[in-house]
Parts: C-alpha cells; structure tokens; sequence
C-alpha cells in the first residue's frame, strides 16, 4: 500500500518505491513533516518531532511549542513562524493573516489530471495512490488542498495545491507554491541548472548558507538563465553515492526556488510560480490549480536521481504516438540558407537528404509572409508565393514522392510591428498602455491571454497544416516578454497576465497535439529558453540550444540530462567552421556527440565532400542501430566536462544487454599519462563484444579496471557498441 493514514498517531506514511515521506497531524490542527528519504517500516514515528517552546506561540492557551521550530508541510507568515511561507492571502481589509487548519482528508487509486496544467500521469490506476488533505481557515472561509501522488514504481512524490475560496468576500493570493519541505539541517549542497542563449543548463554546485538563495525567471518564460529545477545534495554525493533531493516544477513560466537556512540550521525548500507580479483574484466560489512539482529522492547520487526523472518523463510526462518512436531523422533548413527560402534551392538540399538516409526536411524560418530578415512578417502565417511559387503543398507533394516527410517552423506567439496582423490590430500584443513596447528580435509579443488572438493565430495554423502534408512542427519562441500587461483585463487583474499567458500557451498546445495526433511536434525557444517539464506534456523533444558546435553541446548536454532524458533533446549535426563559435571539429565528433540525443542535421549537404557524405550514410545507419539504447536505456555519466579536460557517457538498455559509450577528448596534452575508461551499469556476470574491435570483456573487467584510452587530438571522439555475448 503506497499510502498509510495510522488514526492512533495521526501520521501519514507516503511509499513510493524505495522512499518514505512521512507527515504528521499535530495538535489535531498543524500538519507538520516528519522525513523523507529511504524506505522505512512504519511504527509510530513518536521521536522524530522535537517541539521548542521559545519564540511566540500561536496558541495562547498552549506555550509549549511555536511554529517557528517546527517543520511546517505548507507554512504560512505572521503566525509565530519567521521564516519563508509557502503561500500569502490578502483578504478585503488588507490583512494577509491566515490560520489554515487540518480539516479532512481521502486517499485513493491513481492520479488526478490538473485543470489547465500539464502534469505527471498514470495509466494504469494501480501504478499509484494520491492523498488530498483538506486545509481550512474558518474565518475567511478559505479550503486549501494539499495533493500528493506517490508512485508505485518511482522514487516520486508529486505534490501540487488548490486553493478554493468558499467565503462570500473575494480573496487576492499574493504567492502559492506549490511544494514546501522543511529539513532537519543544513549539512547540504544546493545544485542548479543556469546559463544563458546559446549556453543553456550550465552545472552549478555551492553549500548552502544561512539566509535565503533564490533561483528563479521573471521573463515570462522558464528561461535560459536558470531551469526549473534544484537538488539538494548531501556532502559526499556524487553520480554513485550519497543522499539527493529533486524538485522540478511543471511550468513554462515565472518560477522561484527559495532556500532558506534560519537560525537553528534548518532548511526550508519552496518551490512553485514566482510571487513577483503575480496575483491572482480569488472570487467566491473560485478555485486556483497550482502547477505540479516532481520530487525525486535518490541514496545513490545523482545518477539515480536522473534515471529517475529520465524513465518517469518518457512514460509518464511525454504523451502521443512519437512517446515510444524513434524519431525521423531530420535535415533542419537553417543553417543552410537562413532566410534564403526557395523551391529549388530546398529541392536541392533535398535530394541529397533523401541520397543520405534522411527521412525529414524541415523548413525553418523564412517561409511565409515576406520574410527575407527577422524584421517582418511573424504573425502572417500564410505562405510566401515569391519563394514557394507551388505553395508548402506543392512543395510537400515533390517530397512525399522523393520518400521524405515535410516539417515546417513556426513562431505562434509572436508579432512583427512590420507585419500585416499589427498593422489590423496593434492592440493585440501584450503591452501597457501609454508606455513604448521594448523590441527584440524587432519582434513583440501577441497577447494570447486574450480569446481572438488564440482563436486567429490557430486558425491561420491549422489552414497550413489542413492544406500541406506536414508531419512536423517546430513551436518556436524567440524573445521573453517586457512591459507585461494585457488591454483586455482591468487593472486589478493586471498581475495575472504572465499566468494566464502561461494557461493560454498550453491551451493553444492541447488543441494543436488533440487536433493534429500525427505530427511530431518540438518545442524551442532561442533554442532551450523553455525547456521544461511542461513542454514535454505537449511536446515530447526540444531544441536544447541554439548552439550546435560539439565541444560546447558537451556542457550543453550534460546538464540538460541532469533532469531530461535523451528522447528529449534535440540534437543536430552543423557546418563548420561551427557557425556559433566558429570552432572546427570531426564530422565524426559532431556525430557522436548528436547521437546522445533526438539525431538530426542542419547544414548545407550540397557543398559536403563525396567523403563526407559516406560517413553521414554510415552516421545515420548507426544512429539507426543504436537509437532504442539511447531512448530507453540509462544514462551513466562517466567522466563531466565540468571537471575534466574530456566528456564521456554511456546508455545501457533495461535488461542490461546493450550499450553505447561515447568519450570525447577536449583539448589534447603532450606526452598524456595513460588513462583508463571505466564504464558503469552494465551486468559484471555478462560477457560483452565491442563490435569496433570485436574484443570481449566481462562487465566486471569493463567497470573496475576499465579499457584504454587513446590519445586523442584537440576534439576528437571515439563511440563503442557493446552487445551481450550469446
């Protein structure tokens, strides 16, 4: 049973797998947390709460304990607790005082879908339990609901909340996390995920001190600087041992993680939508669905900790027919001709696609309206006859009988203040009235809050699709939003407008993926600016950075596999000298590093060497043989570029019979030492075959003594194939 409620000791005991989160109903109104971490046995768990009475109480009829020592499960401020609270409710008289009291709880099979929000799934209502505890404030009228879902076969705990006013008076949240977890100490180490363009998801490991460390985005989207994810580890952590705490939102907008060390060297985690401009109004009767985050708790570093998030997110977050498909290997235009669209241009890229083995040709930017520059034409979806005299349909036809499918760019949420939908309605991006809208890109933002947006926007979209054969779309978005209010909503709901731009990106998403089953869709912004949890509800790979060169997508990559799995990110073959950074690498090496991912290519194939394009034939023909062990197997990190002068990685398929290793060599030194690989995951009793060189080794010999290292020049990669020996 995933979940127990003991009646005697007022505790709730949540399994999920091999992990315990444990609560506890004390003085019949506070619900306080207890543990989390390795599976326990359950018992009455009656030492584990140590109450102090110094400090305020909240009870003046009881002075033996103030919440200010007590490891609250959804805190709130002003109460005797001093430290962060998880959410904030001003009421008409401007008190934001609440008093939320255990009330009632229900415990069942399965998992509830969030209205509005994606989120983690079950298919089967056996796979796990859900607990829905019932907070109330008496005065104001206020239920708040604290949902947790403990899988079956994870080391997971979602956790998500809704507030419901039940009161007569409207309510105004000012913050709603949607988890709080307090710890015991703060003998931790805080990791995250930051970065920038073209830099995305850079490893950062830093103790934690006392106050308050924050990682958040308030640009409208979850953002290229920080990802929507911390761990917490303990001292000695690593890929293979020591304690590890995750917390990952579903959410593609303003997010905040606050940590907080007080002064009895506690710790508190709070995550959920950012409480910078955010309200929202709370009418009577109303409710308000915070987004879901997904705790992941590993005793074996953070290898664990990622397998995890990997396996959970192919099954049980990504959806649609491409869920548990190889994806079609991609020739993408851009970096080809950028906006130099033209039939017989992309016929000729085109036919040597098809020549190579490659089975979709994306047209990216530069199709439609009369954009030859990034200065007009976002928001007239229709095509440019100038460029495409046949239209995307007679385009598409000529592919389909070439054996290639079509894939198209779009940039659905944007406007160009040179475009003919802003010339009609100036008024329907997102803007303050009487301030300058600040260009980027020279592009604004459509206001997608507002329902004849959405509605114009889609109706352009599904023309194209209705009227093409397109089995792709690639859901860009190249710019965060600035001077952020919406001319449709009063002023007292002005402050919503980044959540309800956020509802309103993935009510567009649903209709799209519901309407349309059969294509693939990926999303992008800038590259990774939103690569998230809720993007792969919707979407089930992303363009992980607009930076294609090799060397840098080491870094790149590594990161973004800290939380996501492969068959999320996206990942192409590019010219050199790398367009980027201008940094020439192996075609070999660009291959390898690509294969980690969703394979794909984005360069001008009509100017390649007969040479090269023999071994992007064989490329591919790899990446054929190999791509199930990447897409279903785990991830081992071997050796971070973070630390070393080198990178390397292997997946192991489930049953252990098949890996691929890559090792990639950064900077070559004179006169090396001689190095060992040491590979990991595999079965120590198996005798394996490297198909390059047909030697057999015994798991054990490959993972504590390891194979040789070549040297190696300035970037260059070798690749293994390893298969069990029948």
């Amino acid at each position: 049973m995933p979940i127990i409620f003991d009646d005697n000791n007022k505790i709730f005991h949540l399994i999920a797998k091999d992990s315990s989160y444990i609560m506890k109903i004390f003085k019949n109104k506070y619900l306080v947390h207890l543990y989390w971490g390795r599976r326990l046995n359950h018992s009455d768990f009656s030492e584990v709460l140590i109450t102090s009475p110094f400090g305020a109480n909240p009870d003046p009829m009881d002075k033996t304990y103030t919440l200010d020592r007590m490891p609250l499960e959804y805190p709130s401020y002003g109460t005797s607790d001093f430290r962060h609270p998880a959410y904030q409710v001003e009421q008409e008289d401007g008190s934001r005082i609440t008093h939320l009291r255990f009330k009632t709880f229900k415990i069942y099979k399965g998992k509830p879908k969030l209205n509005g929000l994606p989120a983690t799934y079950v298919e089967d209502e056996n796979e796990a339990e859900t607990l829905e505890i019932e907070l109330f404030d008496e005065l104001i009228k206020l239920k708040v609901i604290l949902i947790y879902t403990a899988y079956r076969d994870f080391n997971v705990i979602t956790r998500s909340v809704k507030f419901i006013n039940e009161g007569k008076e409207k309510l105004k949240i000012l913050r709603a996390s949607s988890v709080s977890v307090d710890f015991y100490h703060s003998d931790f180490d805080l990791l995250h995920l930051w970065g920038s363009w073209a830099r995305e998801r850079y490893v950062e490991r830093r103790p934690l001190t006392h106050g308050i460390q924050i990682i958040e985005s308030s640009r409208g989207e979850s953002s290229h600087q920080h990802n929507p994810f911390i761990a917490l580890l303990s001292k000695n952590a690593d890929e293979k041992v020591g304690d590890v705490y995750g917390f990952n939102l579903v959410y593609s907008g303003n997010f905040s993680a606050f940590i907080e060390v007080d002064q009895y060297n506690t710790t508190r985690v709070s995550m959920g939508i950012n409480p910078f401009e955010f309200t929202w109004i709370l009418e009577s009767g109303e409710s308000f669905q915070t987004p879901e985050v997904v705790m992941v708790y590993s005793p074996q570093g953070l290898g664990e900790m990622s397998r995890t998030y990997h396996k959970l997110y192919r099954k049980r977050l990504c959806r649609g027919i491409y869920r548990d498909k190889r994806r079609p290997i991609l020739i993408n235009t851009w970096e080809a001709v950028y906006f130099d669209v033209n039939e017989k241009k992309l016929l000729e890229l085109a036919r040597e696609a098809k020549e190579i083995g490659i089975e979709l040709f994306v047209i990216d930017d530069g199709w439609f309206g009369k954009r030859d520059d990034d200065t007009s034409s976002l928001g007239d979806w229709y095509v440019d006859r100038r460029k495409l005299p046949n239209g995307l349909d007679g385009l598409g036809k000529k592919l389909n009988e070439m054996g290639l499918k079509l894939g198209l760019w779009f940039e659905p949420e944007m406007i160009s203040p040179d475009s003919e939908l802003y010339r009609k309605h100036p008024d329907w991006c997102i803007q303050v009235k009487g301030r300058t809208i600040s260009p980027c890109r020279n592009q604004y933002v459509l206001d997608i809050t507002r329902e004849e947006v959405r509605r114009e926007v889609l109706r352009m979209m599904k023309e194209i699709i209705r009227n093409a054969p397109i089995e792709y779309i690639k859901w860009d978005m190249n710019r965060p939003l600035t001077e952020v209010g919406s001319l449709a909503l009063p002023p007292e709901k002005q402050k919503e407008v980044f959540h309800r731009y956020v509802l309103a990106l993935y009510d567009m998403m649903e209709e799209l993926v519901s309407e349309f089953p059969y294509i693939l869709f990926e999303g992008c912004s800038g590259g990774g600016g939103r690569y998230d949890p809720g993007i792969l509800y919707y979407m089930p790979q992303i363009w992980t950075s607009d930076d294609t060169d090799a060397i840098e997508r080491l870094k790149i990559q590594w990161g973004t596999s800290i939380v996501y799995p492969a068959s999320s990110m996206s990942a192409h073959v590019s010219e050199v000298p790398n367009h980027q950074v201008g940094r020439i690498t192996s075609l070999k090496t660009r291959g390898y590093v690509a294969m980690s991912g969703v394979f794909g290519y984005e360069m001008d194939l009509t100017k390649l060497s007969k040479e090269e394009k023999e071994l992007i034939k064989k490329q591919i023909e790899m990446y054929k043989r190999i791509w199930h062990i990447v897409f279903e197997g785990d991830l081992y990190r071997l050796i971070s570029p973070f630390e070393e002068n080198s990178a390397s990685w292997m997946y192991v398929t489930p049953d252990k019979k098949e890996a691929f290793v890559v090792y990639v060599n950064i900077l070559a030194e004179p006169n090396p030492s001689f190095k060992k690989l040491k590979l990991d995951g595999l079965d120590p009793n198996k005798k394996y075959i490297v198909e390059e060189t047909d030697k057999e080794y015994f798991g054990d010999e490959l993972m504590y003594i390891g194979i040789n290292i070549p040297s190696l020049r300035d970037f260059e990669a070798f690749a293994l194939i390893l298969k069990e020996k029948k």
